[in-house]
């Protein structure tokens, strides 16, 4: 998978850099396919903002979150798109397992 960090005002640190490859080995596993993943860390006044978008298999899954710590504001930003990530493997999941039953008219 492709990783790409960019930092606004702000230095992406080795330990950030762990911390989102460990998470997105996490999402990895549960999707397949992903391809790219661009992680976007700024700094406001005291604001830490992280941005995570991951492209997927035709699904593209964006969080944002933000803490005044940015280890924080990325860990519940990764925790989102991995969130987002099962919701939309248990949806396909159901429609596959389940199908509707077949109406036949007249009968």
């Amino acid at each position: 998978m492709n990783v790409e960090f960019t930092g606004r005002h702000t230095v992406v640190t080795a330990k950030l850099r762990t911390q989102a490859e460990v998470a997105l080995a996490a999402i990895a596993l549960v999707t397949n396919r992903c391809t790219n993943a661009h992680i976007i860390l700024s700094e406001d006044k005291y604001r830490k903002i992280a941005e995570v978008s991951v492209q997927c298999r035709g699904d593209v899954y964006v969080a944002t979150a933000q803490s005044t710590v940015m280890e924080t504001a990325l860990h519940d930003a990764l925790a989102k798109v991995e969130q987002q990530a099962i919701r939309n493997k248990q949806r396909h999941s159901t429609v596959r397992d389940h199908p509707r039953p077949i109406s036949i008219p007249g009968l």
